[in-house]
């Protein structure tokens, strides 16, 4: 039994997580939207990612739709349970398999990585792709997202070759963050199922070692990063992440489409997570939702005249907090509130303890991640502090002005491509050249003295809440690039499970080696 028909594009979205289901950061947000978006440009479009352990699945019937999916990795009998769920008019697909996905974290503990990344998400692609197999008409494009998927432009890049039900898919790699790439022992290629000839410079090899998304990137008929301003900076060795050599090649097959921000559930106006609701040309809800987090984090009653300051992000040097640490003893003599949510090194999870208990009553901390903490922290801050030294889109400065925080950002990536900077007349934010301690400290005693400027202050509130960096125009670029790679979009998005189907992936060591 089949989908019903339509005569609208199928589009194939292949992620490690998505929200609501799964989300780690960044790419679960994007992964939540972007289909969404898709599907309302009359894109016929379905989402295959892995059935983890914590999966959410609340309020969501998820169904099994095949128990015996064929996989044939990493030994031929073995296969996938399938499952599905129909997320806002759009089919969401789980590949499950215990041993697997069936864990408290998606990719590692605080021990490290686990052991079988490689092995884990080389079966989830070849199951994503089994499972397409048995669609009654080939997908017309196949988009993976991150190193997690990045085997499925290399896998179907072999399998056009030798299996004509793939002759006309084409392939789109999204780079959500280059510096992770996937990067594993040549012992496992030589078991994955790709052939020889994936091994050399311009494929998978990777100074002797098997690197997932340097593949995606090597054979993907398209490239893309997740802002302008990033698909520039990577194919410079600066934020190249030693790719720097393939991104050049391929250059003429890179684009940088910015991420959107998912307004339905980013805007203070309707957000269900808030103690009180504002907008643009009514602003008193904000300093309600000031004086609310500032009980909530037991800080001083003072800082609701003062500038209460916010960081909301991992907690690793990519994002910067070793930069807010520096400089806080500075911050604290400027008598303002500062508020940290994150996770991430131990090192500096532990830093911040011991900050909190040095500033009590100024500064406040929460190590995690909680979603509705973090929309109740981006509306009751003043200023949203974003010190990254990379940052391919970011999403986390989109929501801050759509709140009316302003960020202070590093120039670098998407921050670039969503911060109009002050001095500008049409300022939203303030940016800062280079992930070092003094700008850092420069560009936030700018903000604080403009916020002292209650005029001047409203109006960078209010023109950053009018920023509108859609979804909508995201999903047109990306339909646009589906069509310029002559991708033939046809109609039926999956099967629903027909348990006498036993078609296996073809794209496996005996077919592709000639063994």
């Amino acid at each position: 039994m089949t989908d019903e028909t339509t005569n609208r594009p199928r589009i194939v979205l292949l992620t490690s997580e998505m929200f609501p289901f799964s989300k780690s950061g960044g790419l679960g947000d994007v992964m939540g939207a972007l289909p969404l978006a898709l599907h309302c440009k009359g894109a016929e479009v379905c989402v295959i990612t892995p059935f983890y352990g914590r999966l959410s699945t609340a309020g969501h019937e998820i169904r099994l739709v095949r128990s015996d999916c064929p996989v044939g990795y990493p030994w031929s009998p073995v296969t996938a349970e399938i499952y599905r769920t129909d997320y806002q008019g759009v089919p969401i697909y789980f590949v499950a398999r215990g041993e697997y996905f069936d864990r408290r974290a998606y990719y590692n503990t605080y021990d490290g990585d686990y052991f079988d990344n490689c092995e884990r998400f080389t079966f989830f692609v070849r199951a994503a792709l089994s499972w397409c197999r048995q669609f009654e008409t080939p997908p017309a494009v196949i988009h993976s997202h991150d190193w997690q998927s990045a085997l499925a432009p290399v896998f179907l890049h072999f399998l056009r070759q030798t299996d004509p039900f793939w002759k006309d898919t084409k392939s789109v790699m999204t780079i959500h963050n280059l510096a992770f790439q996937g990067r594993f022992s040549f012992r496992l290629f030589e078991n994955c199922g790709l052939p020889g000839e994936a091994w050399n410079l311009d494929g998978v090899e990777y100074y002797g070692d098997f690197n997932l998304l340097k593949g995606g990137i090597a054979y993907a008929d398209a490239v893309t990063t997740v802002s302008p301003a990033y698909a520039r900076e990577i194919l410079s060795p600066a934020f190249g992440c030693g790719l720097e050599g393939i991104l050049q090649k391929r250059s003429d097959r890179l684009r940088g489409i910015l991420n959107g921000a998912d307004y339905s559930v980013w805007d203070p106006d309707s957000d269900k997570y808030l103690p009180c609701a504002y907008a643009p040309e009514s602003m008193d809800g904000k300093r309600v939702c000031k004086r609310a987090l500032l009980r909530e984090f037991y800080l001083a009653d003072q800082l609701e005249d003062r500038p209460l300051l916010c960081f909301i992000g991992r907690l690793r040097r990519q994002k910067g907090i070793d930069l807010l640490f520096e400089i806080l003893p500075e911050l604290m003599r400027n008598e303002v509130g500062v508020i940290v949510l994150g996770e991430g090194n131990l090192e500096f999870e532990a830093r911040l303890q011991e900050l909190v208990e040095q500033y009590p009553g100024r500064l406040g901390g929460a190590i995690g991640y909680s979603e509705d903490l973090a929309h109740r922290i981006h509306a009751g801050s003043d200023i949203f502090l974003m010190p990254s030294r990379y940052e391919p889109c970011g999403l986390t400065q989109m929501y801050a002005l759509r709140f009316g925080t302003p960020p202070v950002a590093t120039a670098v990536g998407g921050l670039i491509d969503t911060i109009i900077s002050h001095p500008s007349p049409y300022c939203t934010g303030f940016t800062f050249a280079k992930p070092e301690p003094g700008l850092f400290l420069d560009a936030v005693n700018r903000a604080l003295r403009l916020w002292n400027d209650k005029t001047a202050w409203q109006g960078m509130m209010e023109r950053a809440m009018r920023q509108a960096f859609t979804w909508e125009l995201a999903a047109e670029k990306y339909l646009d690039l589906y069509a310029s790679l002559g991708a033939e979009f046809r109609s039926d998005v999956g099967p629903e499970a027909s348990p006498e189907d036993e078609a296996v992936l073809q794209c496996n060591p005996r077919t592709l080696r000639g063994a």
